[in-house]
């Protein structure tokens, strides 16, 4: 074993046999598994440097582990390299970069489409929510985290970067090269649908979205539209605080979402009857795209016994993740708190279930056949959508009071 190897075993177990010193102190005899793991860990460590065929990279192998570690806790949590991290801050400075316009996510081991921006690179390129993204840039995402594949994705508006897709139904992976480009934040659309309906889609929750929401749902009030179809589908962008705000404007009683974690003080968000500004029937819309601040929307609707939601059960995001850099430079994203739903649930692990499930989930098809997308801007659904449609139905059939 070289010297550089010896001391830094050496060193992982002073620190395992530290932390286990100080968790008795600290009389935390119900977290002896943990500690007991860390032991192992150490004792991993001395056998893979001085039984492996080749003497290990150090650094690489401590990089694996705690990527392991990170993201086994949730699809959200991951650890940046200090090249990565440093990276990822220089990009979130330039407000002008180009991306793809695809919401990420991390589901069996690899990187996922949760959902794409209509009028996007990934729209236009046939990406779709359900997407396993198994290379980016011919790296695999196999030990990638989101934040890593943001990273990547993201860059200089009118340069290139190439996918492998695996599709629901293929076996082989799709290649797809798409540009990056400055995408605008897209706004709600609303218009008459039926008689007496009004139709509204939210494309993205952004900052501001929910005051147009106000607005918009004022505005078809006035036209002598009383019942609504709001779509949630392909809504996977916002913060929570947007989704809380736009739950308010339909909602009149009883609670809109709880935020709670183990560092995290308990915060109730509450219906407030002075900011309701739609009373008549509501049917929402959701599907497996359907994520973040979108799902807020859904359950305090749907667990209020506010109206419909129809769909599919939702992607499951809503949580608060924050950023922990490290003294080497590097940083841990962590997810430090969920959104429970009204009726206690938490929803990055259980999504937000219908209460009429209407499922759309097409056959596995190749990216250059025809693919549902997210609707244009201003754009109506067809009635013929089999979502739409049962929503129709359930509004037609409304006998509820108005809020």
């Amino acid at each position: 074993m070289s010297r550089f190897a010896k001391i830094a075993v050496v060193s992982l177990s002073l620190l395992i046999f530290s932390y286990v010193g100080l968790g008795y102190m600290l009389g935390k005899s119900d977290d002896d598994k943990a500690y007991r793991s860390l032991t192992v860990y150490g004792e991993v460590l001395q056998r893979v440097q001085e039984d492996y065929v080749d003497e290990p990279n150090l650094s690489n192998v401590t990089a694996g582990a705690l990527h392991g570690l990170l993201e086994s806790l949730d699809p959200f949590s991951g650890y940046l390299s200090s090249r990565e991290y440093a990276d990822f801050k220089e990009k979130q400075k330039n407000n002008t970069r180009g991306e793809i316009g695809a919401t990420l996510a991390k589901r069996f081991g690899y990187i996922v489409v949760v959902s794409v921006l209509p009028d996007s690179p990934a729209e236009k390129a046939g990406l779709r929510s359900g997407d396993i993204v198994e290379e980016i840039a011919d790296f695999t995402t196999r030990e990638m985290s989101v934040g890593q594949a943001n990273s990547l994705l993201a860059g200089a508006a009118g340069t290139t970067v190439k996918l492998a897709l695996v599709r629901r139904g293929k076996t082989e992976p799709q290649p797809v090269t798409l540009t990056r480009a400055v995408i605008p934040v897209p706004h709600l659309t609303g218009d008459r649908i039926d008689d007496g309906v009004a139709y509204v889609r939210i494309p993205s929750l952004q900052t501001g979205a929910a005051a147009e929401l106000r607005d918009k749902l004022q505005q078809l009030d006035r036209q002598g539209l009383h019942k609504l179809v709001l779509d949630l589908r392909d809504c996977a962008r916002g913060p929570a605080s947007e989704g809380i705000a736009a739950a308010q404007l339909l909602v009149p009683s009883g609670t809109i979402a709880v935020l709670k974690g183990q560092t995290v003080s308990r915060q109730e968000f509450d219906a407030a009857p002075d900011k309701v500004v739609w009373h008549g029937p509501i049917a929402v819309l959701i599907s497996p795209s359907t994520s973040g601040a979108a799902e807020i929307v859904a359950a305090a609707v749907g667990d209020n016994h506010r109206g419909d939601v129809v769909g599919e059960r939702t992607f499951g995001a809503a949580s608060e993740q924050k950023i922990v850099p490290l003294e080497d430079g590097a940083a841990l994203v962590l997810t430090v708190a969920y959104y429970y739903t009204p009726e206690n649930k938490s929803i990055l692990e259980n999504g937000v279930v219908p209460t009429v499930e209407v499922a759309t989930t097409p056959p596995g098809l190749a990216l250059d056949e025809q693919v549902p997308a997210p609707l244009g801007v201003n754009q109506l659904p067809s009635k013929d959508d089999p979502v739409v449609r049962r929503a129709l139905d359930l509004l037609k059939n409304d006998t509820r009071k108005a809020a």
